[in-house]
């Protein structure tokens, strides 16, 4: 229904299948990112400031036209780089961007927005400071074994139905971003991508596990107590407000929907499949871009489970959990100019130290030639903050050397580094991660005025930067 619904896919390839018939048929391409001045970067720059800035300067323009602006800065991008590079280059990173990472990345989302989408927390509860820590604490404990997403779309609307009642729930859904749709993520490959990629590359599953645990345990512990204070504050100065009697009030706590929590596992199961099973099998949509059998598998599995979920999951239940396909719409016409117009910063990271960003890359080592274990974590952290954490933790895996039995064992540390920069600062802003934009908008949805691009990073400023600064200098 999502996909059926978005049509800008088709319409870029289209236009340059129509406009350039030849474009197929030329020899493999390969984007030197050292060929790629910083400014390439400028519509990424200004498709992030769109985000920024016209919600609050425009916000009937935006409302109505983000897909339009998102488009627009894609083929801001598009344009000019096909009468640079040719035609045949443009449409390669087109389709490589596409079809490679974005259609597998808005199926994945889709399949876990759809599935928990369909459980529901029967019985009444009310937003109390303990309730809402006690809530937040089981997302993150969650979201290592099923996904940020899925940790997320299952957790949000019981907490702002429970929180209903109250005026102050601002921070109830920041701090739920910090925490379950970003940190919590952070002790297995299922928690979050990066980790996933690392995983593939030959990190073994529990080694997270082992050297995450307590970076991730000092977070998460700082931020639920400061959750819960603040909480408590807000809480007090309403007067400590008591939740009306709803008409579902009689409920027993529980679940509807069941169903789901089987194909929860089937997605994850999925997931692993196209990590683990190597048919070394693949189809050609272009020269250089080819799609692999296990990934073609795991996405259709993907649509059919969440085709399954809309089947076995009743309209009430559904109706009742207030869900809507807006949140996922948005992710989807957002991130698909994202992914476009961020393909000349991820191929200048790429190109290292030839790349324009070669300053950057030199500051993870020393002048002995030896990894500058805080600067990985740092940089790692807030190039992922802005562009996709996946290939911003690919980056700096291999800068460090991209072998995984050397950076599990004599290199742990900056391992350590990259993996908690990359899933850790995914909480810094609306972008870093694809669950806070979709948290953000059921949040809006059902009532909560959320702050601004901006206004979130004042918030991720004043309480996650601190945490980062303990976390260097502890354990990194």
């Amino acid at each position: 229904m999502l996909l059926m619904k978005s049509r800008f896919i088709p319409l870029l390839t289209l236009l340059f299948v129509l406009l350039f018939p030849q474009a197929g048929l030329c020899a493999e391409l390969h984007l030197d990112g050292a060929q790629l001045g910083p400014l390439w970067v400028v519509p990424f720059v200004c498709m992030l400031l769109s985000i920024a800035i016209m919600p609050l300067a425009a916000p009937a323009i935006w409302h109505h036209h983000f897909g339009k602006i998102s488009l627009f800065w894609g083929l801001a991008f598009l344009v000019p780089f096909a009468m640079s590079f040719g035609v045949q280059l443009a449409l390669f990173e087109l389709l490589h961007a596409i079809m490679l990472e974005y259609v597998p990345f808005i199926i994945l989302l889709f399949a876990l927005f759809t599935v928990a989408g369909g459980i529901r927390l029967k019985g009444s509860l009310v937003g109390s400071p303990m309730v809402n820590t006690a809530i937040l604490a089981v997302g993150t404990a969650l979201a290592s074994w099923m996904g940020t997403t899925g940790a997320a779309m299952l957790l949000i609307r019981p907490l702002l139905r429970a929180n209903a009642h109250r005026k102050s729930r601002v921070h109830n859904v920041v701090f739920f971003i910090f925490l379950v749709a970003n940190a919590g993520g952070s002790l297995t490959p299922l928690g979050d991508p990066p980790l996933f990629l690392g995983f593939l590359k030959g990190v073994s599953f529990f080694w997270t596990l082992q050297h995450l645990f307590l970076p991730m345990l000092f977070l998460c512990g700082i931020l639920l107590v400061v959750h819960h204070i603040l909480d408590t504050y807000h809480f007090n100065k309403e007067g400590r407000p008591t939740a009306p009697v709803q008409e579902n009030s009689n409920e027993k706590l529980g679940f509807d929907g069941l169903i789901n929590f089987p194909l929860l596992v089937l997605i994850i199961g999925a997931v692993l499949m196209s990590g683990m099973w190597q048919p070394n099998v693949s189809f050609d949509i272009f020269k250089g871009v080819h799609l692999d059998l296990q990934n073609i598998v795991r996405d259709l599995l993907l649509l059919g489970i969440a085709g399954l979920s809309l089947v076995l999951t009743s309209k009430k239940t559904r109706a009742l959990n207030d869900f809507n396909w807006a949140p996922i719409e948005e992710v989807a016409k957002l991130f698909l100019g994202i992914f476009i117009s961020m393909i000349p910063a991820i191929a200048i990271l790429k190109a290292g130290t030839n790349g324009a960003l070669a300053s950057v890359i030199n500051m993870v080592t020393t002048e002995a030639g030896q990894p500058n274990n805080m600067m990985y974590f740092w940089l790692t952290g807030l190039l992922s903050s802005f562009l996709d954490n996946a290939p911003t933790y690919l980056v700096f895996f291999n800068t460090a050397g991209g072998d995984p039995v050397h950076l599990m064992t004599d290199m742990a540390p900056t391992l350590l580094a990259i993996s908690a920069g990359a899933v850790f600062m995914g909480a810094n802003t609306y972008i870093g991660n694809a669950p806070n934009f979709m948290v953000r908008s059921i949040a809006e949805d059902m009532g909560v005025k959320m702050p601004s691009f901006f206004g979130y990073m004042g918030w991720s400023l004043a309480f996650l930067i601190p945490c980062f600064v303990l976390i260097s200098i502890l354990f990194i």
